[in-house]
């Protein structure tokens, strides 16, 4: 990225859907998962833009170009009692990647979390992604340990629902 590109880093808006959808899909395919995605423009018009809106998106444009995006959204802490910013993705397109714009995207994202008064930011990688660990060491970021992440998928959160 040269120092006379514009970057440009703003909140995705309801026109912004079908970009972010595009987003969703090239890090579902980079990170091997292409065939899991279920999300439409329809659904994240409405968790994002709707009457509740569950997360707040981001899309960093370099010149004219849609460069990179990013999905968060805030989560609590009952230790601190104060918010955190949970990073559910981020995407540097290839391209773009080694330009210092993944540093940029969280240097806005760190802003937005001190606006909220978090007490930390959080997010997951894949073990496999080294690079990306590597950039988060950069970054200061440490990773936690003597933690496991879980999740309980929708078939099986469904079933546990139906439980008395």
């Amino acid at each position: 990225m040269t120092a006379n590109v514009l970057l440009r880093i703003e909140q995705a808006t309801e026109k912004d859907v079908p970009l972010v959808l595009e987003f969703i899909r090239e890090l579902a395919e980079y990170e091997r998962v292409l065939d899991r995605v279920i999300a439409t423009e329809d659904i994240l018009r409405a968790t994002l833009f709707g009457a509740r809106p569950y997360a707040e998106a981001l899309v960093a444009h370099i010149g004219e170009e849609a460069a990179a995006f990013a999905i968060y959204f805030f989560s609590y802490s009952s230790f601190t009692g104060l918010p955190n910013l949970y990073l559910e993705d981020i995407f540097v397109r290839p391209a773009y990647r080694g330009s210092g714009l993944g540093r940029k995207l969280f240097a806005f994202l760190a802003r937005r979390a001190s606006e909220h008064g978090c007490g930390r930011m959080e997010w997951s990688v894949l073990n496999w992604n080294e690079a990306a660990i590597g950039f988060y060491k950069r970054l200061g970021a440490e990773p936690v340990r003597n933690w496991t992440v879980f999740h309980l998928a929708k078939a099986e959160m469904e079933k546990l629902a139906k439980e008395s």
